[in-house]
C-alpha cells in the first residue's frame, strides 16, 4: 500500500473536512477514489527533515499603533463580554503579498498574569476561526440562525490569552496577491509562515514577547504544531536568544505517525463494531501500512468496503447523530451540541457586517469565507511522514508535551495514538489510571518521563472541545498549570 494506509483512508477521513463544508458532501468512497487517483502529487519528505535555514528573524512590519486598529469593539448579535478581542491581517511574505488573518481574546480574567496560548486547527486547510474559535474553545458559538452568538462556559480564555491563526494562505480570510501561492502549500511553508506571523504578531503586542508560550492544536495540527515548534526551538538556540518563550505544545486526536496511525483506523473501527471481522481481516492480510509500494487492487477492495460499511455514520464522532435539515432557523435553537454547527458558522462568517467588525476580507476576496479551503487551486504538497522524532526533541529539551485523544472519534482514533507513543518506546513514570472533573471520570492518562502525558477525553469527539467543554477546559488548565491531572472527583 502507498506509503502507509494514511494516503488512502486516514488522510481520507481528514481530507472529508473539504468535502464537509456547506454543500454537497461526497461520499466516503467518492473522496477514497479521488484520493487513489491524486495520492502520487502528495510529496511524503523523509524524516528528519532539514532545519529551516531560510527562515530570517522578521523585520517588523506591524507597530503597536495597529493594534488598536485591530480591536473589535463588539461583534454582531455577541452577548457582554468583560474580555478585550481583536482581529486583523499580519503579513509574513511583502513581496509576495502574503497575509494571515489572526483572531485574539485576552484572558477573562488576570490576562496579565496568564500565558499565550496559539491554537491551529488541521484539515490540512481548514479554518482554527470557524473551528477552534466559533465551534470548540473560543468564548462564542454561533446560534442556528447565523446570525447571533451566546457565550461558551467552558472558553479556554479562563486559562490563558487565546490567539486563532487562519493558516496556510488560502484559508479562512488569510490570502495572498501571489495566487500561484496557493498551489505551494505544505509542511515545510506552513511552518515558515507561521514562525514570521509569530515574530511579526509579537511586535504588535509587546506585552506577550516574554509571556509564557503554548501552542495547541489538533487532527492535522499534529504536524502544524510540533512542526512550528520545532521551527522555534532551532532559532531560539542558532541565535542564542529567546525570540519567543515557547514552553510546551499539546495536540488532540493528533496526525503523528502514518504507519501507526493508518493502522489504528481500522482497529478502532472494528473494535467498536463499525466494520466486520471480515473487513478487518482483509485489510490486515492485504494492506502494507509500512511500505512504499504502490496500492494493491486487493487492499483497494478492502477498503474500499471498509468505505461503504462507516458511510452512513459521523466518523468525527461515531455516536454523534448527522445534520439533516442544512436551513437555518428563524429563531436560535437552543442546544450544546448541533450536528449542523458548521452551517451557521458559515453564514455567520459571510455576513458582511461580521467581516467588517472583525477586520476580515478587507482586499474582497474573489471567494467566500469557507470553514475549509474553497479555492480551486489549493492545493497541499509536502507532508512529513511523522514527527515522533521532533516529540523526543522536545522532550530532551525541557518542553511539557501533552497529547490527548477524544475517544469517540474514528477519524484520528485513540488506538492510532497509543500506537504511536508505543513506538516511542517511552518508560512509564505513572501508569494508566482515570481522572476526574465535576465528579465524573473525565477519561485516562498515562505520565512518562521526559514530560510528555497522555490522556483520553471520555465521550468526546474528534473535535473534543465542541462534545465535552468541561472536560477539555480542564484538561488545558492542567497543561498551562503544568500539574497532573486530577485522580479525585472535583467539588
Amino acid at each position: 500500500m502507498a506509503k502507509n494506509c494514511l494516503s488512502v483512508l486516514l488522510l481520507l477521513f481528514l481530507s472529508l473536512y473539504l468535502s464537509l463544508v456547506h454543500g454537497h458532501r461526497k461520499t466516503q468512497f467518492e473522496a477514497l477514489k479521488d484520493l487513489l487517483k491524486n495520492k502520487k502529487s502528495m510529496h511524503i519528505y523523509p524524516r528528519k527533515f532539514e532545519p529551516y535555514l531560510h527562515v530570517q528573524d522578521v523585520k517588523s512590519i506591524s507597530d503597536v499603533d495597529q493594534k488598536w486598529k485591530d480591536m473589535i469593539a463588539y461583534l454582531p448579535g455577541q452577548p457582554p463580554v468583560e474580555f478585550d478581542q481583536y482581529g486583523g491581517y499580519v503579513t509574513v511574505d511583502q513581496s509576495a503579498g502574503r497575509a494571515l488573518y489572526y483572531y485574539f481574546v485576552e484572558a477573562e480574567n488576570y490576562k496579565e498574569s496568564l500565558p499565550l496560548l496559539l491554537w491551529l486547527n488541521g484539515g490540512p486547510g481548514c479554518s482554527s476561526l470557524g473551528f477552534g474559535a466559533m465551534q470548540e474553545l473560543g468564548p462564542f458559538r454561533v446560534y442556528s440562525d447565523g446570525k447571533t452568538l451566546y457565550k461558551n462556559p467552558f472558553a479556554w480564555n479562563h486559562a490563558a490569552n487565546v490567539l486563532f491563526l487562519e493558516s496556510p494562505a488560502g484559508v479562512g480570510f488569510s490570502y495572498s496577491n501571489t495566487t500561484s501561492d496557493y498551489a505551494k502549500n505544505g509542511d515545510k511553508n506552513t511552518a515558515k509562515d507561521n514562525y514570521a506571523f509569530l515574530l511579526n504578531w509579537l511586535e504588535r503586542f509587546p506585552e506577550y514577547k516574554d509571556r509564557d508560550f503554548y501552542i495547541s492544536g489538533e487532527s492535522y495540527a499534529g504536524n502544524y504544531v510540533p512542526q512550528l515548534a520545532y521551527t522555534i526551538l532551532y532559532h531560539n538556540k542558532m541565535t542564542n536568544n529567546t525570540h519567543i518563550n515557547l514552553k510546551g505544545i499539546i495536540v488532540g486526536n493528533a496526525v503523528l505517525n502514518d504507519e501507526t496511525d493508518s493502522k489504528g483506523v481500522f482497529d478502532y473501527l472494528e473494535s467498536h463494531a463499525l466494520i466486520s471481522d471480515q473487513t478487518l481481516d482483509q485489510i490486515h492480510r492485504f494492506c502494507d501500512f509500512s511500505a512504499s509500494s504502490d496500492l494493491n487492487s486487493e487492499c483497494d477492495t478492502a477498503v474500499g468496503v471498509c468505505s461503504e460499511e462507516v458511510s452512513d455514520i459521523d466518523r468525527y464522532n461515531i455516536y454523534a447523530p448527522l445534520c439533516t435539515d442544512h436551513q437555518l432557523t428563524a429563531r436560535p435553537k437552543k442546544i450544546s451540541i448541533d450536528p449542523c454547527s458548521d452551517d451557521y458558522t458559515y453564514a455567520y462568517f459571510n455576513r458582511p457586517e461580521v467581516q467588517d467588525a472583525l477586520h476580515a476580507n478587507v482586499t474582497k476576496l474573489d471567494h467566500e469565507w469557507g470553514l475549509c479551503s474553497t479555492i480551486s487551486n489549493w492545493r497541499y504538497l509536502d507532508k512529513a511522514s511523522t514527527v515522533l522524532d521532533l516529540l523526543e526533541e522536545f522532550m530532551a529539551n525541557g518542553l511539557r508535551v501533552w497529547i490527548y485523544s477524544g475517544d469517540t472519534d474514528s477519524v484520528v482514533p485513540v488506538t492510532s495514538t497509543k500506537y504511536s507513543l508505543r513506538k516511542m518506546n517511552l518508560n512509564v513514570k505513572t501508569f494508566w489510571h482515570p481522572w476526574s472533573v465535576h465528579q465524573q471520570v473525565g477519561g485516562y492518562t498515562e505520565d512518562y518521563e521526559g514530560n510528555l502525558t497522555f490522556a483520553t477525553v471520555r465521550g468526546a469527539g474528534h473535535e473534543v472541545p465542541s462534545y465535552q467543554p468541561r472536560r477539555a477546559l480542564a484538561l488545558i488548565s492542567h497543561f498551562l498549570n503544568g500539574t497532573p491531572l486530577p485522580s479525585e472527583s472535583l467539588e
